[in-house]
Parts: structure tokens; C-alpha cells; sequence
């Protein structure tokens, strides 16, 4: 077959993460990049390589892959899917729920494309074999999960300053990070119905938060509590999920910037009348990472063999979403300084 023929809006690191996976998979090919900051009409790479992104838009494409800031990303995605191509795009959808509504909206129109959305820490291998074992019920039913996503500041490893402002990134890290944890979440335990949260931007005092605490329960009683961060000076990711026969502990997470150590899956078997709150524990580790390339070798299949989006579809991001922004409707404090609307009507 033909290979399908690729541009990226957004050639910053994630773009630049993207096109290698591009390049490795033998059904696609690289066309066109895009980026504010190049000189128009230029050549990169051997690509043809625009400031904007409705020159892109101009080449013979079948995909557009989407790694722009987040108030323009919705926009680009509804151009794509208008031109008739097949869109992947970086999480988040947008800055709040009424960005991807109105992809979604666009998507419904145009039946024959493709739309997935990256919420790459779902393919991580650590990730893929906790659910399994949670599909599988040998532990039982989740009680509970708690949660830790930090980092030490809002704007870590020489990353551009856009994410600590409102009007471009539309929350601070509990939707440029925590989105991820609150995506796990919903992936293992289903919909939260009641949120409690407590929202603060008091140290680092941007106008987006740099510190999110939320307790959450599902319509059939599973508790989760979360704290996305800004002031974690040892960068963490931690996830316990306990069973009713057990446990996972989810430690670390690979990255890019490898600050968040060795990523372990810790099984957990119990037995309370015997084991006396020392059960056997079982420690996986994982040396690769292969999220990236996974993420978009899902998204060609489904294109080449017309399949449904299994992780990443646009309600997922709408679910996703509409949780984060559960969270900040639940502080009223943070709810009246920052005017957010109840995601729920």
C-alpha cells in the first residue's frame, strides 16, 4: 500500500518525539512541518517547512499530527479534520470542556476520519500490565487509589514559559500533568461522580495553579484520592490501587528527562488472616518506553484496517477533561477567582 503521507503542527520536543516515531513505521512518511518560530518557506530535515499552520494544511497530507500550545490546538484539529485528514493530537484537547465539545462536533461530521488524542502514559508497559490484572478480577474489585503526580516547578528542563499563563494554557499543572493521573484513574476505576478539591497557586503565584488536592468516588464507591504538584522537589509519579485481595503500586514513570526514576509495577497478594499486613509482593521493572511509537502505530491501524480508536478517542479526552474541571469547579474559591464553569452543564 501507499504510505500515508504526515505533517506536524508544533515541531518543539513532542513534535520532534513524534516525527521519530513517524520515521521508524513503514506505512507513513514524513511531508511537512510547522512552527511559529521557522522562516517561512523553509526546508528541514528534506521537509518542506512552513510558520503556519494552514500552509501545512496546503501539502498533499492524509494525517496531521497536532503538538501545539493548547488554545490553538482545537483549532488546528477541526482544520484537519475540515481538509479531510486523519488527526492525532497531544494532550490537552484545549484549555477547557468547551474546546473539545467543539471538535467533537466537527468529528461528527466527518465519520471517515480518525481522531485520537495522546495520552501516551496509558501505553507504558507498567501501565498496560496493572490493567490486566485488574480486568483479569484475580485481586478483586479496587477499594481505593491514591495518587501523586509532581514536579518542582511549573516550567521545568528549559521548557517555553506558555504553561504559566491562563490564556494560553488554560490551567496550570493539574492540566498540563495531573490530566494524566486523572486519565489513569478513569482508565482503571470508571467515572467519578463526586469531587471535593482544594486548588492553590500560592507559591509559585502564577495565574494557574501550582498545587491540585482532590478527593474523588465513583457512583459505585470507589475512593481516589490525588495531589498534582508543583512543589514536588523530588519529581514523583505514584500510583496504590488496593484490591480486595491485594494490590498494584505503580512507582515511577520513564520520561524524557529520567527524573522520575525506575519504573516499577509492585504486585500485591494478601491474605489479611495470615500474612499480618506483610503480604508477598512481586516487583516488575521496565527499562523501555514505548509509548510514543505504540500510540501512533494504534492510531495507522486503525486508518489502514478502518478500526475503532481504542484509547485516546475524543470522549475520552471529553471524560478526561470534564474531570479536571471537576476538580477546580469543586474549590469555590478557585471556582469565583477564576470563573469556572460547572463542566456538568
Amino acid at each position: 500500500m501507499k504510505k500515508l503521507r504526515v505533517g506536524i503542527a508544533g515541531y518543539g520536543v513532542v513534535g520532534k518525539r513524534r516525527k521519530d516515531c513517524v520515521d521508524l513505521h513503514p506505512n507513513m512518511e514524513m511531508v511537512a512541518i510547522c512552527d511559529q518560530y521557522f522562516d517561512d518557506k523553509a526546508t528541514i530535515h528534506g521537509l518542506n517547512a512552513y510558520q503556519n499552520y494552514s500552509d501545512l494544511l496546503k501539502e498533499n497530507l492524509d494525517i496531521m499530527i497536532v503538538c501545539l500550545t493548547n488554545e490553538i490546538a482545537p483549532e488546528v484539529t477541526i482544520a484537519g479534520l475540515k481538509k479531510g485528514l486523519h488527526v492525532f493530537c497531544e494532550k490537552p484537547p484545549g484549555r477547557d470542556v468547551a474546546d473539545i465539545s467543539k471538535v467533537i462536533e466537527v468529528e461528527k461530521q466527518h465519520p471517515d476520519q480518525k481522531l485520537m488524542y495522546g495520552f501516551n502514559h496509558r501505553y507504558h508497559h507498567s501501565i498496560q500490565k496493572a490493567l490486566e490484572i485488574i480486568k483479569s478480577n484475580d485481586l478483586g474489585a479496587i477499594i481505593n487509589m491514591r495518587g501523586v503526580y509532581g514536579k518542582s516547578q511549573l516550567v521545568t528542563f528549559d521548557q517555553p514559559s506558555w504553561r504559566t499563563k491562563r490564556e494560553v494554557a488554560g490551567g496550570g499543572v493539574l492540566l498540563d500533568q495531573g490530566i494524566h493521573m486523572i486519565d489513569l484513574m478513569r482508565l482503571f476505576a470508571g467515572e467519578f461522580v463526586e469531587v471535593h478539591s482544594f486548588i492553590k497557586n500560592s507559591f509559585w503565584n502564577y495565574n494557574v495553579e501550582d498545587n491540585a488536592y482532590a478527593l474523588m468516588q465513583t457512583e459505585g464507591g470507589v475512593v481516589a484520592m490525588m495531589n498534582s504538584s508543583a512543589t514536588q522537589w523530588r519529581h514523583r509519579f505514584q500510583l496504590d490501587i488496593n484490591l480486595e485481595r491485594g494490590g498494584l503500586v505503580l512507582g515511577g514513570i520513564l520520561s524524557g528527562s529520567k527524573s522520575y526514576g525506575a519504573e516499577t509495577l509492585t504486585i500485591i497478594e494478601s491474605n489479611p488472616k495470615n500474612d499480618h499486613g506483610d503480604p508477598k509482593e512481586t516487583t516488575i521493572r521496565y527499562n523501555s518506553d514505548p509509548s510514543w511509537c505504540s500510540e501512533i502505530e494504534e492510531f495507522v491501524d486503525s486508518i489502514i484496517n478502518d478500526k475503532n480508536i481504542v484509547h485516546g478517542t475524543s470522549d475520552d479526552a471529553l471524560q478526561t477533561m470534564k474531570l479536571v474541571y471537576k476538580i477546580y469547579y469543586a474549590d469555590p474559591s478557585w471556582r469565583s477567582a477564576h470563573d469556572i464553569p460547572n463542566p456538568d452543564v
